[in-house]
């Protein structure tokens, strides 16, 4: 019985010793078959500013809020800019008249005035002439001063210069306005209506709209701020896309490539993984970043990855630690837009 238990012993670790080495087989198997990487959590921000100056008049949105591309979030004071949108209106309003006018022509009882007008200046034309010519004999006979012949004539002169007055007058209305006149109408017309646009664009400058879905990070100012082009009011964190920001070291740039599927990992989360894909690797080395050196890495180079991620759940915040783990036995894939790879 005793000289058994010694034969049993060895077994037992023989058993072990055989064990423990199939396993660290199976884990250089596994870290030879992935990559892994470190990094954290990256989105892009925007710092979102109004594209005119005057003071806020609203903030609609608070800190935390999730907002939609084109949702109204902020507005200024718009009462000047409302009535010089209503002043360049009425001066559209008034040369698309004028300009109407000048299409139209003459209307038909101005040009039966004018004709009337007319034939009232030939008979007074007619009459003067007449008096003058009766007056010529009785010039002779020392019947009428030399004076009022004179008058006579003027008369008759005037007269006729009237009716020429009046018949040019006629044929102007009949040919209606010059074609100069109406290109000058059109043109002022096309200017007052960039007007009312400028005009229209100036009043909506006054809101501040979201550039795209995401949530509200800060509140720069406040209602009463005076705001301006270059003074951001508010920052928007865009939701998609996420990405983890890592570094490849130089010696697995040839082991993955674009649009390589990876699995990622947080502390927040434990066991939970995350589908992602490689989005992004920098074309140009760079040293290890101080935040992840060590001093076995402090002189080597290392590439900047981007790890895009599906984020359904929002649980990918700004910061946050990940582990990503990258398959490097992957047949090469096409990079995709990143709104587009996360299955729904």
């Amino acid at each position: 019985m005793n000289k058994k238990l010694p034969v049993l012993s060895v077994l037992i670790l023989i058993v072990g010793f055989v064990g423990v080495y199939f396993w660290q087989q199976q884990q250089q198997n596994s870290e030879d078959s992935q990559l892994t990487l470190y990094g954290n959590v990256d989105i892009r921000e925007a710092q979102l500013a109004f594209n005119s100056s005057e003071h806020i008049d609203v903030i609609l949105v608070q800190e935390g809020d999730r907002v939609k591309k084109g949702q109204l979030l902020a507005r200024l004071h718009t009462e000047v800019l409302e009535a010089q949108l209503t002043e360049a209106r009425a001066q559209l309003e008034a040369q698309q008249q004028t300009l109407g006018k000048l299409e139209a022509g003459s209307r038909k009882q101005e040009i039966s005035k004018a004709r009337a007008e007319l034939e009232a200046a030939r008979a007074r034309a007619s009459s003067a002439r007449a008096s003058y010519k009766r007056l010529l004999p009785m010039l002779k006979k020392d019947l009428v001063s030399p004076e009022d012949v004179e008058n006579a004539r003027a008369a008759a002169d005037a007269a006729q210069a009237e009716m020429k007055a009046v018949q040019q007058a006629l044929t102007l209305l009949e040919l209606g306005p010059r074609k100069e006149d109406i290109a000058i109408a059109r043109a002022v017309l096309a200017s007052r209506k960039a007007a009312v646009t400028l005009a229209e664009q100036r009043l909506d400058d006054a809101n501040l709209y979201a550039p795209a879905d995401g949530i509200i990070r800060n509140r720069i100012l406040e209602p009463g701020d005076m705001a301006f082009p270059q003074t951001p009011a508010l920052t928007l964190a865009f939701i998609n896309p996420v990405w983890v920001r890592t570094y490849l070291p130089e010696p697995a740039l040839g082991k993955i490539s674009l649009g390589a599927a990876a699995t990622i990992y947080t502390d927040s989360f434990p066991g939970k993984a995350y589908q992602g894909w490689v989005g992004y690797i920098s074309p140009t080395a760079e040293f290890t970043p101080k935040n992840v050196q060590t001093p076995e890495l402090r002189t080597r180079l290392v590439y900047s990855v981007r790890i895009f991620a599906c984020n359904p759940q929002d649980e990918l915040r700004l910061g946050m630690p990940a582990t990503v783990r990258i398959a490097i036995d992957q047949p090469p894939a096409r990079q995709k837009p990143a709104s587009k790879n996360c299955e729904s």
